[in-house]
């Protein structure tokens, strides 16, 4: 009985302490700050925040989205200055355990979005905002074999191996083409979300594979850079391209045809609905552990359609 009372007494103090949280900031954590998918969440973010009475936002990321040790560093920094609720875009699904259990013992909420971490940390966040990057991935590859067919080699080029959203989504679409094709498999190939790496691996890839029917550019700056591989060796439109997010040099290669679709996530939606979801659990809201914030696959055909115009940026 004694237990059941200290148990049911420290809920209580950690719900108060929710409530007594009502003003703060609002710290935003992403992978790196140089890309214009991260700049959309931001966009998304900042617009919540003007909804959210009493709360300021910040926006932090590391310089790349390989710098892990900055990005943990970053939370740790927040949960040092009594943050009212931490955004988090985790880098690596180990390495930020240790940083959001600490947040959660300082009864500091987090909400991840875009990438899960591992089953160790499931404790210590509220929510977990994303595109379903296993579903993501499996698009992607269905869109390719219903261009370049059932055989041949397909590539795929990736960005940093053990992320979570590199997981699903690489995970996705290769297990779709190995379940419903006899495409041969080149890759993947890690950009470490480079543009300049990933034009330099497809441009080898282009190279060492003269008979490659398709290719799977799987984040923003790995697709740009794929996408400009392509047009630089002459094979835009000649092999079948599918990329991923939907920045303005994404949507060029769509129009122009280097780029047969893009599947756009909704980073809008992430940084918007994330913010917004932390600030209803400081305020002792209950959310949901799972929102899937959504893909659209972008064609020729539908760019300008308001499906597409919606998540492009």
């Amino acid at each position: 009985m004694n237990k059941l009372l200290a148990r049911i007494l420290a809920l209580s103090a950690v719900a108060l302490a929710a409530g007594a949280a009502s003003a703060g900031e609002i710290a935003v954590i992403v992978k790196t700050t140089n890309s214009t998918f991260w700049q959309n969440v931001n966009k998304g973010a900042d617009s919540a925040i003007k909804e959210v009475k009493g709360h300021t936002l910040t926006f932090s990321g590391p310089a790349s989205e390989s710098a892990i040790a900055d990005q943990v560093s970053l939370v740790e920094n927040a949960v040092n200055r009594k943050v009212a609720g931490i955004v988090l875009a985790p880098s690596d699904p180990d390495a930020l355990v240790p940083a959001i259990k600490k947040a959660w013992q300082a009864r500091i909420p987090v909400v991840l979005i875009d990438s899960m971490v591992s089953d160790a940390g499931k404790a210590y966040y509220q929510s977990f905002l994303a595109t379903d990057n296993q579903l993501a991935g499996e698009l992607c590859a269905k869109a390719l074999i219903a261009k370049v067919g059932s055989a041949g080699k397909v590539a795929i080029m990736s960005y940093v191996a053990g992320a979570g959203s590199e997981v699903g989504r690489v995970g996705g679409f290769r297990q779709y083409i190995e379940k419903n094709s006899k495409l041969q498999i080149v890759g993947p190939f890690y950009s470490q979300s480079q543009m300049a790496t990933a034009l330099n691996q497809t441009t080898d890839v282009l190279a060492s594979n003269p008979d490659l029917k398709g290719i799977f550019g799987a984040n923003e700056p790995t697709a740009v850079g794929m996408g400009r591989a392509l047009v630089q060796s002459g094979k835009a439109g000649k092999v079948v391209a599918i990329g991923f997010d939907g920045n303005e040099d994404l949507q060029k290669f769509v129009k122009d045809g280097t780029l047969e679709a893009i599947a756009v996530q909704g980073s809008y939606q992430m940084g918007r609905l994330g913010v917004k979801t932390v600030a209803e659990v400081i305020a002792g809201k209950k959310v949901d552990k799972f929102v899937d914030t959504g893909v659209v696959m972008v064609t020729k055909g539908n760019i300008d359609k308001p499906e597409a115009k919606n998540v492009l940026y």
